[in-house]
């Protein structure tokens, strides 16, 4: 069975496409079979899971040119299949609005329901209609979160998005969990604002902390995970104790 988890937080900078990239290579080291999504116009996603091809097919020429969404599946070297994005995507993000074809992506995957035990959608740092197109395909969210005041605020209001999309049973989806990163423990703010997480949301936040890390930062420019890049740093290690987190999250729980 599928399960589609969508990684979102309409604040940019807080490791969200890290996460996605590194989250991915690591549930494909556990031998589970994995597509990433690259739902966001930079294309960031796309770039650190080593997509060559100039001009790859993207969820556009799914949409605007009829081209089956299996056509749109690259391999990468870190074991897990990707989806790519880039800026043709804003176009899709206005016709999705415009044609009023809300639900185009839950359609979509659905041919692809026997194929991947997980599929990890990367989103655009905004609540746009690409974000809802993301949320409302998903069974459950993650949360990237920066151990800083003003990223609580962000998180709430997504909260309350989810909510309301599951309230009108335009979604089935659920918070699975919110996961500190960039986190450094000599920081006292940074100790303060995990301590008010643990606090506020105490069955969300994940055990796991992603750590502020040199070569998670360096990995996407020689397009892979950081998992391959360096697997004995400290970021590595932090992404396989996430993923082995999630499991036991969304498969026994």
């Amino acid at each position: 069975m599928n399960k589609i988890i969508t990684i979102a937080n309409q604040k940019g900078g807080v490791g969200k496409t890290t996460t996605a990239v590194n989250l991915a290579a690591s549930l494909a080291a556990t031998k589970r079979k994995v597509l990433l999504i690259d739902l966001d116009p930079q294309g960031n996603a796309s770039t650190a899971a080593g997509i060559s091809n100039k001009n790859p097919l993207t969820l556009y020429n799914h949409y605007f040119n009829n081209n089956e969404i299996n056509e749109c599946i690259y391999q990468t070297s870190d074991l897990y299949s990707v989806i790519p994005g880039g800026e043709e995507l804003i176009a899709l993000e206005v016709a999705i609005r415009n044609d009023n074809k809300q639900g185009f992506l839950q359609e979509s995957l659905k041919s692809l329901s026997g194929v991947y035990d997980y599929t990890l959608i990367d989103t655009p740092p905004t609540l746009n209609q690409l974000t809802i197109e993301g949320l409302v395909c998903a069974s459950g969210t993650l949360i990237p979160l920066q151990c800083e005041y003003y990223s609580l605020e962000g998180v709430t209001g997504l909260m309350n998005t989810i909510k309301i999309l599951s309230e009108k049973n335009l979604a089935s989806n659920r918070v699975l969990g919110i996961i500190r990163t960039m986190v450094d423990m000599r920081n006292n703010l940074a100790k303060e604002v995990s301590g008010e997480l643990e606090k506020h949301f105490s069955n969300l936040v994940f055990n796991t902390l992603i750590p502020r890390n040199v070569k998670l930062a360096e990995a996407p420019s020689h397009g892979v995970s950081g998992i391959k890049y360096m697997p004995n740093s400290y970021g590595a290690k932090a992404y396989l104790a996430l993923a082995g987190e999630l499991i036991r999250r969304v498969e026994n729980g």
